[in-house]
Order: C-alpha cells, then sequence, then structure tokens
C-alpha cells in the first residue's frame, strides 16, 4: 500500500461514504444508522473549530439544540414545512454565531472551553425553565411536518435518504473549505496565530467566519435530527453530552473530515452497542482516551495514515 492508495480514497471520498452508511443500514436499522449520519455531522461542525483552528469548546451542544429547537418552534407556530423550519434552523445558528462569536473568539485556551461552557449552560436553563412555556419545560415538544411533493418525512427511508445526502454535502463543502487558503489560514492560527498576525491578516475575522460556520453546520444537525425523531427535549441542550463530540473528534483524529466520520461512527458503536455487554462501559472510554494519549495521538485516521503511507505519524492529515 502506498500515497495512491489515499489520493484514490480522496478521489472517491464522497461516494465510498455513501456507500459504507448504505451498508450500514440493514445491519444496524435504518433510524439507528441516520442517528450515526446526523451525529458524523455533528463531529464535522465540531472539529472545523477544535481540529483546525485548535479551540476546545466544552459548549458545542448549545448549537445543536438552537437548530432543533429552532426547527421545533418554526414547525408548530409558523409552518410545518420541513425544508422552511430547516432554513429556520440555519439562520438561527449564522445568528447565534454572530450574537455570542465575537465575544467567544477573542478567547484562547481553557477560557475559550469554559466560556462555551457557561453559554450552554444559559442556553439549558432558558429551554428548560424560562423559556418553558414555548418550549414545553423538561417534557419537550413533539413536532409535525407536511409532506412536500413525494417526500414523507414521516418515512424513515425518507429522512435517512436526506440525511445521508446532507452528509455528503456537507463532507464536500469541508473538503473544499479545509483545502482552501481560508483553511490553510485556519491551520496557521493553530499552530502560531501571532505569526499569523504579523503576516498582516485579521486573525479575528478568519476565527469569526470559522464559528458561524460551525454553529451553522451544528444547527442542522440539531434540526436532522428533530427529523428523526419529531421531538425535542432540554436534553438535546444537556451540558454533559458534549463529552461525546470530544471523544468522537479525538478518536477519529482531529484536523481531518476523514478522521471526524471515521470518529462519529466508533464513538456512536461504542456507546449504542457496548452497553449490552458491559454495565461500565464508560470505563472503556477512559481507557480508550488514555490509548490516544499515549499511542494513537493523531487518532484512528491519523494511525492508518501514517501505516499507509509508511511514514511515520502525519498530523492534521
Amino acid at each position: 500500500m502506498s500515497q495512491s492508495v489515499l489520493k484514490t480514497l480522496e478521489k472517491f471520498s464522497l461516494p465510498l461514504v455513501a456507500a459504507a452508511f448504505l451498508l450500514l443500514a440493514p445491519i444496524l436499522t435504518v433510524q439507528r444508522t441516520t442517528d450515526f449520519i446526523i451525529f458524523c455531522i455533528f463531529v464535522l461542525a465540531y472539529d472545523l473549530l477544535y481540529g483546525y483552528m485548535g479551540r476546545l469548546s466544552f459548549g458545542h451542544m448549545l448549537y445543536l439544540g438552537v437548530g432543533a429547537y429552532a426547527v421545533a418552534l418554526f414547525a408548530e407556530h409558523v409552518s410545518a414545512n420541513p425544508f422552511f423550519a430547516i432554513l429556520a434552523a440555519l439562520a438561527s445558528g449564522v445568528a447565534v454565531g454572530l450574537l455570542l462569536g465575537p465575544i467567544i473568539v477573542r478567547t484562547t485556551g481553557a477560557c475559550f472551553a469554559l466560556i462555551n461552557l457557561a453559554f450552554n449552560q444559559v442556553g439549558f436553563f432558558l429551554a428548560l425553565t424560562a423559556f418553558a412555556k414555548w418550549t414545553g419545560g423538561e417534557d419537550g415538544m413533539a413536532t409535525f411536518f407536511d409532506t412536500v411533493w413525494i417526500l414523507n418525512f414521516d418515512n424513515r427511508y425518507t429522512v435517512f435518504g436526506f440525511s445521508l445526502f446532507s452528509l455528503i454535502l456537507v463532507v464536500f463543502l469541508m473538503r473544499r473549505l479545509t483545502m482552501s487558503p481560508f483553511g490553510i489560514l485556519l491551520r496557521m492560527i493553530k499552530e502560531n496565530e501571532t505569526r499569523v498576525q504579523f503576516l498582516g491578516y485579521n486573525t479575528h475575522r478568519y476565527k469569526l467566519l470559522a464559528f458561524i460556520l460551525s454553529t451553522t453546520i451544528a444547527a442542522f444537525s440539531g434540526a436532522l435530527t428533530i427529523l428523526n425523531y419529531t421531538y425535542v427535549t432540554p436534553s438535546f441542550i444537556d451540558t454533559t453530552r458534549n463529552v461525546e463530540v470530544i471523544f468522537a473528534s479525538l478518536i477519529g483524529g482531529a484536523g481531518s473530515v476523514f478522521g471526524a466520520l471515521l470518529g462519529g461512527v466508533s464513538y456512536m458503536a461504542i456507546s449504542n452497542y457496548l452497553p449490552n455487554y458491559v454495565q461500565r462501559w464508560e470505563m472503556f472510554l477512559g481507557i480508550a482516551l488514555l490509548l490516544l494519549v499515549f499511542k494513537f495521538q493523531t487518532g484512528l485516521w491519523g494511525f492508518i495514515v501514517a501505516r499507509v503511507s509508511g511514514f511515520g505519524v502525519e498530523k492534521d492529515r
């Protein structure tokens, strides 16, 4: 195996990703595979900040929850058209990015992680208590969507097909984005922001744009979650669930589109099926984290790249 294998994988990445999830559907069931797909989109959104820009967030569930509640409230009070509801979710992702981004992206390190956590907790309180009249509080709220043309989102196969198409679109956009000069600049900011500023770039502008893109894609994954489950509760914004996307990013390998996909599928497989056999399954995640820190520092995808290419461990592949 050589570098040509990696180039082939990259060239046919979109059909390979589609084929992989189509093969998983009859094995895991359609709805469960749809869960995997939506979570992978969420991991891609998170990895744009953590993997490419080097900013660890402990509050990314807020942005998924914003998209989820935007869809539910739009369907309840404005229109049950699912496509209009998704547009509302995307708009809410952009809005929250524009609102919080100018504050959050000015911070670094632990401050960046914790300020996201703080806003996440505020969002959880608003959904659970302050706006309970509209959100349903602890009970949440159910949603119903109209049939558009021949697309009935009450049908599991329709949701699966639309979610898979959405994943392919997000993967395509992420690959184009991260290989563009903008993506290169984000990686430069990750390595040394001071030097990038010295070169004359307004790093705040680029970080803000990356943050808005991340919140928008995360909100999109929240919208798809509602299409899949047709209900939303404050658990969608629960701060304790942030560990899910962090672990997925670490397992797959931060700073890689394929790593995000591999990490998303791996984490979902562990969290959905390991509890059937191991009662204290969270302990396995702790052991996995230790292995990642000491043995597989670039995640599973980085390890695969290193083995296939015949070189040492490669970062940011």
